[in-house]
């Protein structure tokens, strides 16, 4: 009884959806006009109020997932408003793609602002914005749709599809090359922060960015984890260990450190500004600041630079004493003038 009302329900939700319910009828028969729209327009507002509990389904129910999965609605980089099935998602998909592309985040301004959306802005590729605690849960049961592979953004290994791969790999090779004393460095002086340093071609306009491996959590996921009552700090570093640093080659301050660190590796400058570097791409990609007493050192340090400040040291303090004891005098008595202005009231 219970798998039969749960698939009926299904159903209804599933012609709601798409419009093509039981239309009403009037007193001759004919059908109302916009009776499609409405009843996706209802479906909308169900969604808006219930989909939490049709995200938590694809998680659970195993049997029924692939039917829940088409009900699912997200916002996109270009749905403006309106909300975009996983289907219509497929449809509006170039012939070249292959995987369906998502980002998560706090919330959707926050997401609209991340690094990780540059490459697919600059190709017109549609991105599934996840803003809700449990958008990841259901797309990591879920894993693909129509045969479309889910891939996130932010993970390591990311692939488009529309460009030469003989060319992807001849131009990785190169950077590659190039940037080798770079890599090799920061990953030496990152230890315990990220796991691998590398050259890509992710980003477009920032310098660099921090990303996870395949199976590893992405930022909003440890943001979510951390949330948690039972978070444990041995947790929280693996899931640090699975980072992965990753540089853009074409980026003017990347060549620049490339530079600075062939010339000056040990100096405490290049230190701190290839940290800037790190701290900077961790913060934009998601993540927090763990090392909040590192970084705070670093950033006075080059404040100082800036300033032509020679020494951290502090000035002495100011000497009160003179000031205190010309306090601590009584002060002059006015008997004189008080007696002489009496004497002229009488």
């Amino acid at each position: 009884m219970g798998k039969k009302l749960v698939r009926k329900a299904l159903e209804m939700l599933r012609k709601l959806a798409s419009g093509k319910g039981d239309d009403d009828e009037d007193d001759e028969g004919d059908k109302k006009e916009g009776s499609a729209s409405s009843q996706v327009d209802a479906y909308n507002k169900f969604w808006e109020a219930f989909g939490k509990s049709i995200k938590m389904g694809v998680v659970e129910d195993n049997s029924n997932r692939s039917k829940l999965a088409k009900l699912l609605r997200f916002k996109t980089s270009t749905s403006g408003d309106k909300w975009v099935s996983l289907e219509e998602y497929v449809s509006n998909m170039a012939d070249w793609q292959k995987d369906i592309y998502f980002i998560a985040g706090e919330s959707v301004e926050g997401v609209k602002k991340s690094p990780f959306l540059e490459v697919a802005n600059k190709k017109k590729i549609e991105v599934i914005y996840l803003t809700e605690p449990v958008d990841e849960y259901t797309f990591q049961h879920l894993g693909e749709f129509d045969g479309h592979k889910l891939q996130s953004l932010s993970k390591e290994g990311l692939k488009f599809g529309d460009e030469d791969e003989d060319t992807i790999k001849k131009r990785a090779k190169a950077y590659k090359d190039q940037f080798k004393g770079l890599t090799k460095y920061l990953k030496d002086l990152f230890v315990g922060k990220v796991s691998k340093v590398t050259v890509s071609q992710r980003v477009v306009k920032s310098p660099s960015v921090v990303v996870t491996s395949q199976y590893g959590h992405t930022a909003n996921m440890e943001r979510i984890m951390r949330a948690q009552t039972f978070a444990s700090g041995d947790s929280l570093k693996t899931m640090s260990a699975q980072r992965t640093l990753e540089l853009n080659p074409r980026h003017p301050i990347v060549v620049a450190l490339n530079k600075k660190v062939a010339e000056s590796p040990d100096a405490e400058s290049t230190k701190d500004l290839a940290f800037h570097l790190y701290d900077t791409a961790l913060l934009n990609s998601g993540f927090s600041q763990d090392d909040l007493e590192g970084f705070s050192e670093r950033m006075y340090r080059t404040i100082a630079s800036q300033l032509n400040v020679a020494s951290l040291e502090l000035e002495e303090e100011l000497d009160l004493s003179d000031e205190e004891e010309e306090s601590d005098k009584p002060a002059k008595s006015d008997k004189a003038g008080e007696d002489s202005s009496s004497h002229e009231e009488l």
